[in-house]
């Protein structure tokens, strides 16, 4: 790596504006320009950004430290992160539904460019996942590759600084004069709290020097915030599942990796009647109609846990924890998860009940009754009579080519195709048979299926939480704040005073409220024979 000199003859690294020794401009002799303020944002040191440009280590390094790229993947991730929230998340799409076909049939071609995009499950996308590791990627080396540089200009910061280093700074002045009171002005600048250092005559005042380091506070939180994002993608931190279980059902808990399970006793759902709540609710409930608004529904379920082995195909070994009564804001908590009250379905179709009966004198040659979640293939019914199930749609309708099928596996709009064998047609006969209809492939049909009744259960929604993150993102979101604290309300002053032959030279320097500086300076060299430093900003 080349060198360059600075006025004394310290060697700096190139790409250097101000020597990391002394404090001397790099080449102003040479350069020959007139002289400009220093730029002390980084104290005038080179960044590793600046020096190294050469292998693919560096090119990378020098694209994730530039704050432009930083600012547009942010902006990009914010873009993608708006347009996730334009149709639902396919984690809030109902249940029923398949996530290719809800958003085509809700929102058309927009819908399905959304499904096909991927934006329908943003959040967990690899894309979106690579935006945010990029901004995280972009913070550690942006930071590292400014504070580094400026850590090491900071801690070896000299007393004794070249007048030209003076000089070219905003606030100066220089004075005629040897007749001056130092211990004076040292005694003041310590009670404005400020930490002194002399050296041969010179003195350099200086105090809130960590407020520099506040907006590395910020990254560090916003590094430690991210990761905490991230970690909800690795199994086990973070659960956020819907859980669906009909009354009398008992349902694995998903998260739990089967070693929770869930009963439902009984789901219980109240509304506001007129005659039976205070007079307060009278106008609500008129304008709405009397039992149209839901009071109250909750879940009365059990808790349990499995006790032996996971065995394929064997009903697990269970035993009770708790009973509880979930209701909205009044989840059931164990472990580390939590079960909300979040939705409900009355009378979901359960269980329907069919006979077999001669066409034409309508006699009956016994009942079926079929589960619709688990129907069984073959119902016998006694005396050579039987019923095949050859093709159960739960949830029916015909396609575009007129052919039978299903939208899901929720028995919503259940059909049937039943093969019944009797002694007289031992071959069988074909009957469709749907809600309101009963359709014969043959037309010629001795037998038929007819529908008998039906039985229903209501069922809950049940939200499953769990956060091992949280820890991580109120940290880094508490470091943020402390940084925005630190570098907001305190900033860095410096004070130089140098003696130069007969001449005394006073400049302050402060990363930002030049106006307060100038006012402190004022207050240390007030009925001093030093003159009070001028704002060459205002010059310029």
């Amino acid at each position: 790596m080349n060198k360059v000199m600075c006025e004394c003859g310290h060697a700096n690294p190139e790409g250097t504006l101000m020597c990391e020794s002394c404090g001397n401009p790099i080449g102003e002799k040479e350069r020959n320009e007139p002289k400009k303020l220093l730029d002390m944002k980084y104290e005038g040191s080179a960044r590793r950004s600046q020096t190294y440009k050469k292998t693919i280590v560096d090119k990378i390094w020098n694209f994730f430290s530039s704050v432009k790229v930083g600012v547009w993947l942010i902006v990009l991730t914010l873009i993608a992160s708006a347009l996730g929230t334009v149709f639902p998340q396919e984690m809030y799409i109902p249940p029923t539904s398949t996530a290719s076909q809800f958003y085509k049939d809700e929102y058309g071609i927009l819908g399905q460019l959304y499904y096909e995009l991927g934006f329908h499950n943003l959040y967990g996308s690899w894309w979106y996942m690579i935006l945010v590791a990029s901004i995280g990627i972009s913070l550690v080396i942006a930071s590292l590759d400014r504070f580094v540089p400026l850590y090491r200009a900071l801690k070896k910061q000299g007393v004794t600084r070249h007048e030209s280093f003076m000089k070219r700074q905003r606030l100066y002045s220089e004075t005629q004069t040897e007749d001056y009171d130092s211990q004076q002005i040292k005694e003041r600048l310590v009670s404005s709290r400020y930490r002194v250092r002399e050296e041969n005559g010179n003195i350099l005042a200086e105090k809130g020097r960590f407020s520099r380091w506040g907006p590395y506070v910020n990254h560090c939180g916003l590094i430690i915030f991210l990761f905490g994002a991230m970690l909800r993608f690795v199994p086990g931190m973070y659960v956020d599942e819907v859980l669906w279980v009909r009354e009398g059902e008992t349902a694995v808990i998903p998260g739990t990796e089967g070693q929770y399970y869930l009963k439902n006793d009984d789901f219980i759902m109240e509304v506001y009647e007129k005659d039976k709540e205070n007079e307060v609710f009278e106008d609500a409930i008129n304008r709405v109609g009397d039992g149209s608004v839901v009071k109250n529904f909750q879940s009365n379920v059990v808790l349990y846990e499995r006790t032996g082995e996971i065995v394929h195909g064997a009903e697990p070994e269970l035993k009770e924890i708790k009973k509880e009564e979930i209701r909205v804001n009044e989840p059931l908590k164990f472990d580390a998860f939590s079960l909300y009250q979040v939705d409900y379905k009355l009378n979901e179709l359960n269980k329907m009940k069919f006979s077999l009966i001669d066409k034409e004198t309508e006699e009956s040659f016994g009942e079926l009754t079929v589960d619709l979640l688990d129907p069984a293939k073959e119902y016998d019914l006694g005396n050579g009579y039987k019923v095949q199930l050859a093709t159960y749609l739960p949830d029916f309708y015909f396609d575009d080519e007129g052919v039978p099928a299903t939208k899901t596996r929720i028995p919503n709009n259940p059909a049937f195709v039943f093969k019944m064998f009797t002694p007289e047609t031992p071959e069988g006969e074909s009957s469709f048979v749907a809600i309101q209809q009963n359709i014969e492939p043959s037309g010629n049909n001795q037998y038929k299926m007819i529908f008998q009744g039906v039985e229903t259960k209501d069922l809950t929604a049940l939200t499953v939480r769990k956060d091992m993150t949280l820890w991580f993102l109120g940290i880094g979101g508490a470091i943020f704040m402390i940084g925005v604290i630190q570098g907001m309300y305190w900033n860095h002053r410096r004070i130089w005073i140098k003696l130069h032959n007969d001449t005394v030279l006073v400049a302050g320097h402060t990363n930002k409220n030049w106006y307060g500086l100038s006012q402190e300076i004022n207050k240390v060299l007030k009925d001093t024979p030093l003159k009070i430093p001028n704002d060459q900003n205002e010059k310029q």
